[in-house]
């Protein structure tokens, strides 16, 4: 496996013409500063720039080919910096956030050349980035710690990274900017919890450390079946078809039904909302062929908002990004 950024087409033709900056030695404590984006309007200051993200670049590779694997937490978090800092450099982001997003690569990669031990691990909002999908972050939160964390350090690091790429762009262009990038978070984490679950054991005892999560996502103030965003159903098919292809028994599951925070016709209605979408995904589930008997469910109406939206409008704007919150979590949860 190769490092993903230099597989990055956009990165390798912006980079024809640069020169590869060989880092002298003592340099790796200092930070590296873009030009600021007003003065980008030449070719030498982006020339400029350009090298020092290539001389970033190959520091990362040193330490690869020193001996840390790509998989390492630190390395993918020094990566998926680096990475989110280049992507808005190339979108002519005018804020903070290419430097800052950079200066946490640099930390990072500062801390693994001198041999610094224990790293952190903390994740800082930077550019004063929203902080979106709390659910999201307490799953990568916990897969820290567990034995399978050894294979999802790479996914966990890159999820958190791309969750302050989420809130950076909520900040500079609202909620159809960051969108993309809350997916992409949310796969980084199923992806994370399956290479955690599935560490170090084959492929006829895996190991869990945890329940299979899936969301199924609702459209406002609506509870049928028909009103269920067809994709989000796909991670339910997924859910069980990862559950017998790995040879699992299903011990139970767990519905939790939700509201927005959208309270035109009160808190109770909210409540009755949630509780009538968590009966319609039993159903489904029960459609599906999972037992009656193993499944229970709860409602909490609008008490556990995962995303706020403040400040979102037009009205369809603030529907579409509170949908996150008009969901049923359905947790599977594994024998042992």
């Amino acid at each position: 496996m190769t490092l993903s950024y230099l597989k990055t087409r956009s990165f390798r033709t912006l980079l024809a013409t640069a020169v590869l900056t060989v880092v002298a030695a003592g340099a790796s404590a200092q930070q590296t500063q873009l030009n600021p984006q007003a003065k980008r309007i030449s070719d030498e200051a982006i020339h400029a720039d350009l090298e020092s993200y290539e001389a970033t670049q190959g520091r990362i590779q040193a330490l690869n080919d020193g001996g840390r694997p790509i998989r390492d937490y630190h390395l993918s978090k020094a990566q998926c910096w680096l990475d989110v800092s280049f992507h808005e450099y190339t979108r002519n982001d005018r804020s903070a956030f290419p430097q800052e997003a950079l200066t946490e690569s640099e930390k990072l990669i500062v801390d693994m050349e001198n041999g610094v031990s224990p790293i952190p691990t903390d994740t800082p909002l930077v550019n004063d980035a929203k902080f979106l999908r709390g659910d999201l972050w307490e799953r990568l939160k916990v897969i820290h710690g567990t034995p399978g964390f050894a294979c999802a350090s790479q996914k966990v690091a890159c999820g958190e990274v791309e969750l302050v790429h989420a809130g950076n762009e909520f900040n500079q262009q609202q909620w159809r900017h960051s969108k993309p990038y809350i997916q992409i978070a949310e796969d980084l984490v199923n992806e994370a919890e399956e290479a955690a679950r599935l560490c170090g054991v084959g492929p006829a005892a895996p190991v869990a450390i945890g329940p299979l999560i899936a969301n199924v996502l609702f459209e406002f103030d609506r509870n049928g079946r028909k009103d269920i965003r067809a994709y989000s159903l796909e991670s339910v098919d997924r859910a069980l078809a990862t559950i017998a292809n790995e040879k699992r028994e299903l011990a139970g599951v767990a519905l939790v039904g939700h509201a927005d925070r959208m309270q035109g016709k009160g808190f109770d209605y909210n409540q009755a909302l949630s509780e009538r979408r968590a009966e319609t995904v039993r159903e489904v589930l029960i459609s599906k062929g999972v037992p009656a008997d193993k499944i229970r469910f709860e409602y909490r109406g609008d008490t556990m908002q995962v995303q706020q939206c403040e400040g979102v409008k037009p009205r369809a704007a603030l529907l579409e990004c509170l949908l996150p919150n008009r969901r049923v979590e359905v947790r599977f949860e594994l024998a042992q």
